[in-house]
Formats: structure tokens, sequence, C-alpha cells
């Protein structure tokens, strides 16, 4: 009986698929070169789209946001290291809301093979059987998948929440808490829920200046 190669998609949790990609910025060994960072692992379908063209210029204008998280930026297409090269100097020649002379400096592989949309599950056939969607993945600096995000073709990304999933996640691991809806730094955070009924009788009864309790389970931690 014949085998059948399937590339399991990684989830939540898991250790992100290894690879060593030629890139617009050199040679990468993914995810080893980028230990004790947080990386965002981004595909699109092809070089030379309006809409890759539009997020490409918004990552690029976002670069040091970024870094100041220590969060480096990782692209990926389908597409040759000289397709690529030809797309990102035209869109230094491209001005679109106010963002001119946009040069990209992070890494974009070439993944002409599909080797590494194929290991990430960005190759979807029900959408293309030949580019990669939009897929986002979020890695911690031990190289843990942390977040996923899937768009389809036709839409482009929101770079701001984005960003804000890399914030959050940060606060998360930093302070032990779960963020709410729509939270944005400054806003108050979610303590672990009571384990059992003693704690969550006495967190009801002995709320104080720094934490409140909606109900047993929801309690918070004030942001000062």
């Amino acid at each position: 009986m014949e085998e059948t190669n399937v590339n399991k998609m990684p989830l939540i949790g898991d250790k992100a698929p290894e690879f060593k990609a030629v890139t617009t910025q050199g040679d990468i060994n993914f995810p080893a070169d980028y230990k004790g960072k947080w990386v965002i692992l981004f595909s699109h379908p092809a070089d030379f789209t309006p809409v890759c063209t539009t997020e490409f210029m918004t990552f690029a204008t976002m670069a040091d946001e970024f870094k100041a998280l220590n969060t480096e930026l990782v692209g990926l297409s389908v597409d040759s290291l000289y397709a690529h090269i030809a797309w990102l100097r035209k869109i230094q020649e491209i001005e679109w809301k106010g963002m001119k002379n946009v040069e990209v400096m992070f890494p974009l592989i070439e993944d002409i093979k599909m080797d590494v949309a194929k290991a990430y599950g960005m190759i979807q056939p029900e959408q293309s059987n030949t580019q990669a969607v939009r897929a986002v993945f979020v890695i911690d600096p031990k190289g843990i998948v942390r977040t996923i995000l899937y768009y389809p073709l036709s839409m482009g990304r929101n770079f701001d929440e984005i960003k804000r999933i890399i914030l959050a996640l940060q606060k998360a691991d930093a302070d032990g808490v779960a963020t709410p809806a729509d939270w944005r730094p400054g806003d108050d955070v979610i303590i672990p829920t009571a384990g059992s009924c003693g704690t969550a009788k006495e967190r009801m009864e002995s709320q104080d200046d720094d934490t409140y309790c909606l109900d047993w389970f929801m309690c918070f931690k004030k942001e000062k």
C-alpha cells in the first residue's frame, strides 16, 4: 500500500517546525536563529499583488515598533528570490497612505518548492494549490507557536491586532494573568480563577484597591 506524506499543521503550543531557507536577507536557520526573541512568521500569496504590497509597506514601517518588543518579522512567499528582490525594490517607489520610500529590511523567504508553506499548513487547496494563504504564526522566544491567524487571499491583515497579540502574550507571560476582550496596555487584567471554594470565598470577601471580582470566577487586577 502506497504511503502518502501528510504534513501536520502546527498547533498552538507546538514547537515551531524547523527549516533552513534562502531569504532576501541571507540564509536563515529557523527558529534557531531567533532564540530568545518573539517572531512573527507570515505568508502571502504572491509578489507584485496589491494586497500584499500594502501589507509589506505596513509591516516595514512598523518594524522598529516590533523590534522594541523583542519581536522579529519573517515573511514567506512561494515566489523566487529574484522575484522577491524585484518586488521589494518596486515597493520603494510606491506611496500609499503617507508611506513612501519604504525599504523592507526583514527577511522574505524563497519557498518555490513550498516546503515551508506545507510544513506550516499555509497551502490550502480550496483556496489555491500554488499560493500560500495569508497566515500569521506568532512564535515565542522558546520556539513555541503561541498564536495562529488565517486570512483569505482577498483580505489584508489587521496590523494593530498583530501588535496587540504580542503585547498581550508578553503581559500574560510576565505577570501570570489573562487579558480580557479588546485589552490594551494599561487596561485591567484577569487573575487566575480560584481553584477551591475557600479561595473563591476569600477573594469575594477580601477585595482591595488592587483587585476586584465580578463573581467568584471572574476577578481582575487593576493596572496602575
